[in-house]
Order: structure tokens, then sequence, then C-alpha cells
């Protein structure tokens, strides 16, 4: 599965601002910039990220996923702190 397609289910299926994938080999990573996902609890952003992926988990497309969460403003500052 390509990071494109990823990046393309999550930003049609959730409230994001930003979306960033990376991986390969069915293992990825996903970075979330979202005022309303940050808000949640760690739990019920994982829930809500994995939901719109479950197929792919199922058929074998994606294996894992790691997942990290900003709001728009420590979005900016990790960009600048870590030249994202």
């Amino acid at each position: 599965m390509e990071t494109t397609e990823i990046e393309q289910i999550l930003m049609k299926s959730l409230p994001l601002a930003e979306v960033y994938v990376q991986g390969e080999n069915a293992h990825y990573t996903v970075i979330v910039v979202s005022d309303e996902l940050a808000s949640l609890p760690r739990v019920k952003q994982q829930q809500t990220i994995y939901a719109p992926l479950m197929p792919h988990f199922s058929n074998g497309d994606i294996h894992a996923l790691s997942i990290r969460t900003f709001n728009q403003e420590k979005w900016q500052r990790e960009r600048v702190l870590n030249g994202f």
C-alpha cells in the first residue's frame, strides 16, 4: 500500500488539517494534525484514526501503525524544532 493512499483515506474520513505517512512493507508511521482529534483522549484518537483503515488491516496491507497526533499549535513548534 502506498503512503499517499493512506493519506487520502484519512483526509477524506477525518477532520484533519494535515496528515503525513511514512513507511513501507505494511509498517507505517502517521502524523496527524487536528485540533479536534488532539483534544480527545489518546485511546479515542487511536480508535478514530484506525477506523477508516480497518479494511487494510484485515487484508494485510497494513500490519503496524504508529500514530503521532498534534494540534496545529504544537505541530508548528514540532516542525521548527525537529525540521519536519
